[in-house]
């Protein structure tokens, strides 16, 4: 029966588990049967009973040196044991102020951002943020204040353990009382003269917490256990002095004891972070619903067979597959950004090919609309942002090679290699453009980093990453790769041409002193010669196939720009402690991208032909508030640009923009200039191209855009305007009314009118016609105005503005 029942304890790989001098301790985690965590619903029990203490939460503590047994035992009479072994009980082991001390002020958040962590510190005492400097925090706890806040002869009177216990009054509260391991701890370090430690002391090398990741059901616990491995090759147990962080706290909360309890009626990811000096990792939960799946519809590719699987496990049955109505105009804005022309609805609708939807979505990615959308995206990130007149040449040429290059389906590893190498002017080479809107080595790296790898990088320009690996030095290791970028003014005013600054490539890290060479992140330090630009060594490292990140951050990336959710969200923020809600799915779409050679139209194909993506947005019993996992598709409001594009489309009216031909699409505007001429673009969220994010472009409602769209000047104009969808519907009396009002229902939602929508239509127009004759006015006029409130009626609709 021992069999069906497992327990942990940290330990060396393939050796018993040890407590090593009086005050260590150790964290059981026993599982049952069913892969379940019951570590505080087992009785305990030690033999001999001489040797170690065991608490009902599964927690060790010695008693005496031995060897001893501990059974944990169900109400249910199954059994499971471990050995144990304490040794040195007599004899107190020193303490290192780096390992035991520093952490226990970030588990309880003392040097937090808020507190005092922050620059300036908090009422007089400062401490460095989260522990990453262990020698300024010795210097300011110990040696300043003139000592008054450890008194080492009564460490029970110290100012730091007064106000921490709430003995005294202290503004962040009590943070331990006087029987906790912690405040024990930090009086043992003071009878002991609060050394900083060793030189010689072993130092961390990693974290990692058990489980890993589990099953568990709405409502249940997990208790985790951590263990730090350090440079002398011992492991230790420190749960109870690590920092705990919930990512989904909606979904499962975490004490400081390591517990998570998941919240009853969620379903689906959630993670906890654990971080322990300058380390981090996760445990992952994942969360079932249990509702029989037996019904998926069919796979069409590798996207639904891990998408299915992920549902399959958390119990999580998926909508229906769209109808044809829906996938014509889903797929025309998310390709093309524009709406379906009344012609292409009609040729799709009547077309029973098998493949139809399957042409369609090549017919899109073969078009310039395709091209002009998506630079309009990559416009925005890359921050083609006009800065006065003498700019204009620069912003338009920079777009129209993105444009190129995407209708010509450039591999995304050429791409991106020509526009971080670029040099020689805007003339000859627009990508060099970039290198005037990202204007200083700063922006170029942490751009580069957060828009192509995902890193966000800006956190460790001044301290450790406080939720990633990344230090200083990797910081300004990767800055290096800018460091001989050079610019000189040429013929045309205002504009640089970019070269290599001939030199040794380093950037300077202003706390150590040290000049840092060009070093890759994960990776080593770079000898590059001074006549050679270290840029070439960037590129060549991010687009290799086995870069971690490169392939990976732009899949995240162009999922998230179909489903309104990235696997890892935010898109850009690809961090160890913020994991895929899928990683199956995106190592298989980055691994695909890389097969097809960076082919970005594939893999819009590839997203686009999958039933995952043709999903329903309309949501069964079940998946209502899925937005981790895919079960159906999620509506999305249209953008600024494809939203005044498809009211130009509705109204039959046009938009002029500044120096742009007559005609141009609000998507293909090349920079952010048209904001400040535009209250439109601007009411609905276009980007000003200040930020490398794309969270930059606002897609949230808002009372101003609903009074827009209800009454403004701009759309009264657009729908009464001469030649426009009204004027020319009322003016042709050979068609009956049923005929145009089936034409603008299709031109607006890529279908007919409902029975009851076509009621309702014709109702108001024959209501206005009627009204006239009566009132001997213009029938004409009013029949105009009656199409005019038509098309009113539909713009203002949801399923206008949105994507469904």
């Amino acid at each position: 029966m021992a069999a069906e029942l497992n327990i942990y304890a940290v330990s060396k790989p393939n050796e018993e588990a040890k407590l090593i001098g009086p005050d260590a301790y150790l964290q059981l985690v026993v599982t049952g049967a069913s892969i379940s965590d019951i570590t505080r619903s087992v009785s305990y029990e030690a033999d001999p009973s001489s040797i170690v203490n065991v608490s009902k939460t599964g927690h060790v503590t010695p008693l005496s040196d031995g060897s001893v047994k501990v059974i944990a035992k169900t109400s249910e009479g199954l059994s499971t044991s471990i050995e144990l072994t304490v040794e040195q009980f007599g004899t107190p082991q020193p303490i290192n102020f780096p390992n035991e001390i520093v952490p226990l002020f970030t588990k309880h958040g003392c040097n937090g951002g808020g507190c005092h962590g922050k620059s300036e510190g908090q009422n007089g005492f400062k401490l460095s943020l989260l522990g990453f400097e262990p020698t300024e925090d010795f210097e300011y706890l110990v040696k300043e204040g003139r000592g008054r806040r450890l008194f080492p002869a009564a460490p029970q009177h110290s100012l730091l353990l007064r106000k921490g216990s709430g003995d005294l009054p202290h503004g962040g509260g009590a943070r331990f009382d006087h029987d906790s391991w912690d405040y024990k701890a930090i009086v043992r370090w003071m009878e002991q003269g609060m050394p900083y430690g060793s030189p010689d002391d072993p130092k961390l090398e990693s974290i990692s917490v058990y489980p890993s990741s589990r099953i568990v059901e709405p409502g249940a616990e997990q208790q985790l256990a951590v263990s730090a491995f350090y440079t002398d090759g011992s492991v230790r147990d420190v749960t109870g002095i690590v920092s705990y962080e919930s990512n989904q706290k909606e979904m499962g909360e975490v004490n400081q004891s390591g517990l998570v309890n998941m919240l009853r009626d969620q379903t689906g990811d959630m993670a906890v972070m654990i971080r322990y000096q300058e380390h981090v990792s996760v445990f992952q939960a994942t969360i079932p619903l249990g509702v029989p799946t037996e019904n998926f519809p069919v796979a069409k590719n590798f996207i639904d067979e891990k998408v299915f699987n992920k549902l399959k496990t958390l119990g999580l049955p998926s909508s229906e597959i769209c109808d044809d109505t829906t996938f014509l105009r889903r797929t025309a804005i998310d390709i093309a950004g524009r709406l379906p022309s009344l012609q292409e609805v009609e040729d799709f609708l009547s077309n029973d090919h098998p493949e139809k939807r399957s042409q369609w979505i090549d017919s899109l990615l073969s078009t310039t609309d395709y091209a002009e959308y998506f630079s309009n995206k990559w416009a925005a990130i890359l921050r083609n942002k006009r800065k006065g007149n003498t700019y204009t040449r620069g912003t338009q040429a920079f777009h129209e090679w993105l444009m190129g290059s995407l209708h010509a389906n450039k591999p995304y590893n050429q791409l991106i290699t020509e526009l971080v190498t670029a040099r020689g002017e805007i003339g000859h080479n627009p990508a060099s453009a970039w290198f005037r809107n990202v204007t200083d080595q700063k922006e170029r790296l942490q751009d580069t980093a957060q828009v192509l790898l995902g890193v966000r990088l800006q956190c460790a320009e001044c301290h450790h990453h406080p939720y990633e690996k990344w230090s200083q030095q990797d910081y300004y290791g990767f800055s290096a790769f800018f460091s001989r970028v050079g610019k000189k003014k040429t013929d045309v005013p205002g504009e640089e041409a970019v070269f290599h600054n001939v030199g040794l490539a380093t950037a300077k890290n202003p706390k150590s002193g040290e000049n840092v060479k060009p070093k890759p992140l994960g990776g080593d330090e770079l000898n590059i010669k001074p006549e050679d630009d270290p840029r070439l060594d960037l590129a060549a490292w991010m687009t290799s196939e086995s870069n971690p990140f490169f392939a990976k951050m732009l899949v995240n990336r162009y999922w998230k720009h179909f489903f309104n959710r990235a696997i890892v969200e935010p898109e850009d923020d690809m961090r160890v402690t913020n994991p895929p809600t899928n990683p199956d799915l995106l190592d298989s779409l980055a691994g695909h991208f890389i097969k097809s050679g960076y082919d970005l139209k594939d893999l819009i194909r590839t997203i686009c032909n999958s039933t995952t993506y043709q999903l329903s947005a309309i949501p069964n019993d079940h998946n209502a508030g899925d937005r981790q996992n895919y079960s159906r598709y999620f509506p999305k409001r249209l953008t600024a640009e494809v939203l005044l594009d498809s009211i130009d489309g509705i109204t039959g009216s046009s938009t002029a923009f500044s120096g742009q031909l007559p005609g141009t699409r609000a998507v293909s505007l090349p920079d952010d200039s048209y904001n400040s001429s535009s209250y439109f673009l601007t009411v609905f969220g276009r980007p000003e191209m200040d930020s490398a994010c794309e969270c930059e472009r606002a897609q949230g409602a808002s009372l101003a855009q609903t009074l827009h769209l209800l009454n403004s000047k701009n759309i009264q104009d657009k729908l009464a305007g001469a030649g426009g969808s009204a004027d020319k519907l009322s003016s042709q009396g050979e068609r009956i009314n049923e005929e145009k009002i089936v034409e603008l229902y299709k031109r607006a939602f890529s279908r007919g009118p409902k029975e009851d929508e076509m009621k309702t239509a014709i109702d108001y127009i024959n209501k206005k016609t009627q009204q006239a004759k009566e009132a001997q006015g213009k029938i004409n006029e009013a029949n105009k105005m009656a199409y005019e409130d038509l098309v009113w009626a539909l713009l203002n609709t949801k399923e206008f503005l949105f994507n469904h």
